[in-house]
């Protein structure tokens, strides 16, 4: 019996050993890999471009020393790895989902079982990002998500999965509050209008998760809370090569707001289809997507004069914000173009796992869910308006969405005398940084 519990307690020692030195800081390892899950290849290889840009950008800033950015107050930007991990780099791992639901899920699985990725990020679309979450919650692995609006994913009890950004719903009253702002003379270098004139809604969506989230949302609440009415509701299917009648369909509505909710090349060839027919509503609003692409605005130019768009960052901020002007001018010098904001949230998005991951001092999966859940980074650490990033609940039944999470609505505005055309914020109006241009002035 002696020998008995002298071995149960040899055992016991050994196991306690072992769960104690699974959560030490990690400090002898070199790398973090940490999975990223973008539509690479296919239609929005594009968009997947732009987005791993953002990443790398970040992941470079975290990783290595940047001292002008650390003199303006970004501490990861002085860091040179993970302090904790005894200076780990991040490494990401990515892997091409093809804009294809399934695909996603089978490299989240071999993202986790054959690369032993740490965590996950991605996977833009809502649908694909959906059932990578599904992969995650089933192996025990943090997936933090920067890039997918679908106000369904922080609803479905997931315990392994956070959103840095904000979602549909956020954006939507955004959009709502710009068409009352109209109504009560709060936009910038616009006298009040009547509501008549822009209280006819046609909302057109892409049949999948993303665009039915939106399309719903204004459909079901928004329009009817505030009063505008909804005369065309259309879903559409995405990445059509023609779209001819269902411009037919828009323009035969007599809508005054056209909403679009579409991913880059639906939203080029609606534009386009758009002019050609001579279509003149009193606004169009996108739902970011493809309404903020680079592609987008190279497709199409002077063409876009007076098109709002909800984004999550514009490069104007940084009149305000100087770390935004700063990591915004450093992404010009790297690839050419601004920040867009897909390649703004992927930074968002690293930014949270690096912190998460110093907070954590480990690489255990539940020291990072207890890292995530208490995650609490200051708004001076940003590059847009937020108060901050902390997971919580904004609306009833929700479940790690960043609380602090919101958005701006910006207009392109075409300037002859440059040839430019630039992003300037109309909403919040008082971050405003040009008049708006209303109504929209049609194609010639």
């Amino acid at each position: 019996m002696l020998r008995v519990r002298r071995w149960i307690r040899t055992i016991a020692a050994v196991l306690g050993l072992i769960v104690f030195v699974g959560t030490l800081p990690s400090a002898a390892q070199e790398t973090v890999k940490i999975g990223v899950i973008l539509p690479l290849s296919g239609p929005l290889a594009p968009t997947g471009q732009e987005l791993r840009r953002g990443y790398e950008l970040m992941v470079d800033i975290v990783n290595n020393v940047y001292p002008e950015l650390a003199a303006l107050g970004l501490e990861v930007a002085g860091w040179n790895g993970i302090p904790s991990l005894g200076g780990a780099k991040i490494e990401p791992i990515f892997a091409d989902s093809r804009g294809e639901p399934a695909v996603g899920a089978d490299m989240a699985r071999r993202l986790i079982l054959e690369q032993g990725v740490v965590g996950l990020m991605g996977a833009y679309q809502s649908s694909v990002t959906q059932t990578v979450a599904t992969v995650a919650e089933r192996h025990g692995i943090p997936l933090v998500n920067s890039d997918s609006s679908s106000p369904t994913l922080t609803t479905l009890g997931y315990e392994w999965f956070w959103r840095v950004t904000p979602h549909d719903m956020i954006f939507d009253d955004d959009l709502f509050n710009l068409l009352d702002g109209l109504v009560e003379g709060k936009a910038p270098g616009v006298p009040a209008v009547p509501k008549d004139s822009i209280r006819r809604l046609a909302v057109v969506v892409e049949n999948t998760e993303f665009g039915s989230a939106t399309g719903n949302d204004i459909v079901n609440r928004l329009a009817p809370e505030r009063g505008y009415e909804v005369v065309e509701y259309m879903r559409y299917q995405a990445n059509s090569p023609d779209l001819t009648s269902e411009t037919a369909r828009l323009v035969n509505s007599g809508a005054d707001v056209y909403l679009f909710a579409s991913y880059v090349s639906d939203a080029i060839l609606f534009m386009r289809t758009l002019a050609l027919r001579g279509a003149k509503p009193t606004l169009i609003w996108g739902q970011n997507a493809g309404f903020t692409n680079p592609d987008f605005v190279q497709a199409l130019g002077p063409a876009l004069h007076g098109v709002l768009t909800r984004s999550l960052f514009i490069a104007k901020i940084g009149e305000v914000r100087p770390i935004a002007a700063a990591i915004n001018e450093l992404y010009r010098q790297r690839y050419g173009t601004n920040l867009s904001e897909e390649s703004a949230r992927e930074m968002l998005g690293v930014l949270a796992w690096a912190h998460a991951l110093n907070n954590a001092g480990s690489t255990n999966p539940r020291a990072l869910q207890r890292a995530l859940n208490e995650l609490d980074i200051p708004g001076d650490q940003l590059i847009t308006p937020w108060q901050g990033i902390k997971f919580g609940s904004r609306r009833p039944g929700e479940k790690n969405q960043n609380i602090y999470a919101t958005g701006m609505i910006g207009q392109y505005q075409y300037n002859p005398e440059t040839g430019g055309v630039t992003l300037e914020i109309v909403y919040p109006f008082e971050a405003a940084t040009a008049d708006m241009v209303f109504p929209f002035p049609g194609w010639d």
